[in-house]
């Protein structure tokens, strides 16, 4: 039976921690130049609606290195739910492709490709979920911290986007103290709230306080404010927000070894300054490199894939 990955929650939590096991191995591979190629013989789909620089390029590095092949299909191209219907382009393409990762705008639309889609399909990010991305950040963490349970990790700025969703979500996964520091209007989705805090793993916080989010954090977080789409708000934003700014005051009420992370591409300045972005405490660049390990890990985990 096929598996999707368009969320984080469709792995649990023992897979989570097994798809963290295969990116570290993958990676020290890479870096001794002895990478495996289970996937050698199969083709990825990479159906992208909005631009990209990490996910394009980490997805088609990572398949290739892992022995298969990438196609990559533009909006232009494609026409989905325009041009043809979700159904008849997930069933066209499963005769194709042994994969398909989808970027796209609505939730909605990558759900239904699922749907009807005979091989597995790959969220690389949608308005509402940017799963791999989540899994590359707690990979890092790991990395940093040795561990991915027990930790405070502070969000901060807008609490309504992708981002922060997807942290909601690993927190029904993975047990740590979740900190989302922004204003009442950009709060996380509340269903993804609500079956988060059911799972009972982590607590979850919610503040309007920047200094309380990150006070004693092990991670400090940021993304943009106004996400792609949305470039028409930042005026709103910025004014809403500037006060949870990452800034070198505002990392100092973290822990004395916390790390600052920012899943790019950012808009310095602005959510965070060159400060904190070229700081000793920021981690960006090898999270932005660890996208590329983690989503071979994932999926060789969709394929069942062992080497």
């Amino acid at each position: 039976m096929k598996r999707d990955f368009l969320a984080v929650t469709d792995f649990s939590t023992s897979e989570i921690k097994d798809t963290l096991t295969i990116a570290k191995v993958v990676k020290h591979m890479h870096r001794w130049g002895d990478d495996p190629k289970p996937l050698a013989g199969k083709h990825a789909a990479l159906m992208f609606r909005k631009p990209s620089l990490r996910t394009r390029a980490s997805f088609e590095t990572g398949i290739r290195q892992l022995g298969g092949d990438t196609l990559f299909f533009s909006d232009a191209e494609i026409g989905m739910g325009k041009r043809e219907s979700v159904h008849d382009v997930a069933k066209v393409m499963s005769r194709f492709f042994d994969l398909v990762v989808i970027r796209t705008f609505a939730h909605e639309e990558i759900t239904e490709f699922a749907k009807y889609a005979e091989v597995p399909v790959i969220n690389a990010l949608t308005d509402l979920l940017h799963p791999c991305q989540i899994m590359g950040d707690i990979f890092t963490i790991m990395e940093y911290k040795n561990r991915v349970d027990d930790l405070v990790i502070a969000y901060v700025g807008d609490g309504g986007n992708n981002i922060a969703n997807s942290w909601v979500n690993l927190a029904s996964r993975l047990s740590f103290q979740l900190r989302i520091g922004t204003t009442e209007d950009r709060q996380p989705d509340p269903k993804i709230l609500e079956n988060a805090r059911n799972a009972g793993l982590s607590e979850i916080i919610i503040t309007d306080d920047p200094v309380e989010a990150v006070r004693d954090a092990d991670v400090v977080y940021t993304d943009v404010w106004a996400s792609m789409g949305e470039k028409d708000k930042i005026a709103e934003r910025e004014q809403k927000l500037k006060k949870f700014q990452v800034n070198a005051e505002l990392l100092s009420h973290a822990k004395p070894d916390v790390i600052f992370m920012h899943c790019l591409p950012a808009e310095r300045g602005r959510e965070v300054t060159d400060e904190v972005m070229d700081g000793p405490h920021s981690v960006v660049f090898d999270q932005a490199e660890n996208r590329l390990h983690i989503q071979k890990a994932i999926i060789l985990q969709l394929f069942g894939e062992r080497f």
